[in-house]
């Protein structure tokens, strides 16, 4: 599991209280789910029309609605995925807006000011504006068999609202299996997969593999390792536990793998003292907001100023979860394959 703003380790401890009796109001005034549908005297046209809707996720779940889900849910990155395909969401909950109120790198290409935004950090969902909503659907991705984003001690309230649908982006996943598994997840909701935008994406997506693998076999040797910088400790992921990473593996790059994993076989807890453990000559540094940048750790962590890769300026962003859309993710390819190709031997 990816670092988040707060230790995945730890975190679901940490869960906003309350809530129940508004739950309740909220769910008495619009209904939920499937039977918020009904409207007057059981009558559906909407169901009539378009007849059940039926999608098996990747946590082996038969997910389905008595017609194709127009109100949908979406953690953010998941939700920028669906827009990406043309697949509208009514509300996300993921890290979505900056403390300037700009968009989250998270959000993609979403106007986050057109969905409701029911929480904006880990372990933060709004349950009463979920119910609002009356949800046919939420989508997610998962991680490690959980539902990601989705409060573990609101989880059980949330899922009685709405069918849930999660897409594999860690274990047992790459790159390719999510990119098609969410295009199927897109598909099934009504997005236009011969498109030409789309088309052409998934074309530049596997055009930019092949960029990867010309770039591996022309610069063989150069060690990358995946991190993530947190105020007290430095993560150094592996590749094995990470559908994006995996996939690089399988095209060629030649990752630093941690000899000592945490709880969960995600990453590599390190002090930062002790940051230079390993050596590599690129760094894939944590892109999100959650995380430390390049600059701020080049003034407050003087170890880091010493790594090798640091010091011959061979810091790439990793966008740590990927906006599985072809067209995100085949710009993804194309940066990597970039820096690979143009990086020297320093460990």
């Amino acid at each position: 599991m990816p670092k988040s703003r707060t230790s995945p380790l730890t975190r679901r401890g940490f869960i906003a209280a309350g809530g129940a009796l508004g739950l309740v109001a909220a769910l008495a005034a619009c209904g939920g789910g499937d039977d918020s549908a009904k409207g007057d005297g059981g009558k559906d046209k909407g169901a009539a029309a378009s007849g059940p809707w039926t999608f098996k996720d990747d946590l082996g779940v038969d997910v389905s609605t008595k017609s194709k889900p127009k109100n949908i849910v979406a953690f953010t990155g998941t939700a920028a995925a669906l827009y990406d395909y043309g697949v509208p969401v009514k509300g996300v909950f993921g890290p979505t807006k900056t403390a300037d109120g700009k968009p989250d790198v998270q959000a993609g290409s979403l106007d986050i000011s057109k969905v409701e935004i029911l929480g904006n950090v880990y372990d933060q969902f709004n349950v009463e504006k979920y119910a609002a909503l009356r949800p046919d659907l939420l989508v997610t991705n998962t991680w490690d068999g959980s539902y990601w984003y989705v409060p573990e001690a609101s989880k059980d309230k949330i899922l009685k609202l709405a069918p849930a649908a999660a897409i594999s982006v860690g274990k047992d996943a790459t790159m390719d299996k999510a990119l098609a598994r969410t295009a199927d997840l897109a598909k099934s909701l009504g997005a236009d997969m011969e498109a030409k935008k789309t088309v052409d994406a998934k074309a530049r997506f596997e055009a930019a593999a092949e960029k990867v693998r010309q770039a591996t076999k022309a610069n063989p040797g150069i060690k990358v390792l995946a991190g993530s910088g947190y105020p007290e400790v430095f993560y150094a992921s592996t590749p094995k536990t990470s559908a994006d990473l995996s996939y690089f593996q399988q095209l060629g790059v030649e990752f630093v793998v941690p000899d000592k994993l945490d709880e969960g076989d995600f990453f590599e807890s390190l002090s930062w003292e002790n940051a230079g453990k390993y050596k590599a000559d690129v760094i894939f540094l944590d892109n999100r907001s959650s995380a430390l940048q390049p600059e701020t750790l080049s003034k407050e962590k003087p170890t880091w100023a010493e790594l090798p890769a640091v010091k011959a300026g061979q810091v790439t962003p990793r966008v740590t979860e990927p906006i599985y859309s072809y067209d995100k993710c085949a710009q993804i390819l194309e940066d990597l394959a970039k820096s690979i190709q143009g990086a020297k031997k320093v460990s």
